[in-house]
């Protein structure tokens, strides 16, 4: 997690922070074979080089970027759990519960779909 201390101190709201804080750890400790990274200013974790999972921060949610794969196999269950999102990513409010099941689908998902991919993005 010391690789996102500096990313996360940038958080002024303390709630947020903590928030993205809980949910960086918990995928420390579920995917330890995952490389977490700071890229293009987000934190992210790659697995063997290529991009699994990134997070930005808004003033009313949390960004999650699984690529556009993951929320096209996910996206009823997003709705299901009340996020709304976009082509690229998935808006989960800051007044809203996180559902670890669906993040860990997710990461699950690109880690099998991406076991032969030797690009960091989808082709």
């Amino acid at each position: 997690m010391e690789v996102f201390e500096e990313y996360l101190t940038r958080i002024d709201n303390l709630e947020h922070r903590a928030r993205l804080e809980e949910i960086l750890g918990w995928i420390t400790k579920t995917f330890p074979n995952l490389t977490p990274k700071i890229a293009w200013n987000q934190p992210m974790f790659t697995d063997h080089g290529t991009f699994i999972i990134g997070f930005s921060v808004a003033k009313h949610h949390l960004a999650v970027a699984p690529e556009r794969a993951g929320i096209v196999r996910f996206s009823d269950e997003m709705v299901q759990s009340g996020y709304d999102h976009t082509k690229e990513l998935v808006r989960i409010r800051w007044d809203r519960p996180v559902d670890y099941s669906l993040l860990e689908k997710m990461i699950k998902f690109n880690i099998m779909d991406k076991a032969d991919c030797t690009t960091f993005w989808r082709a």
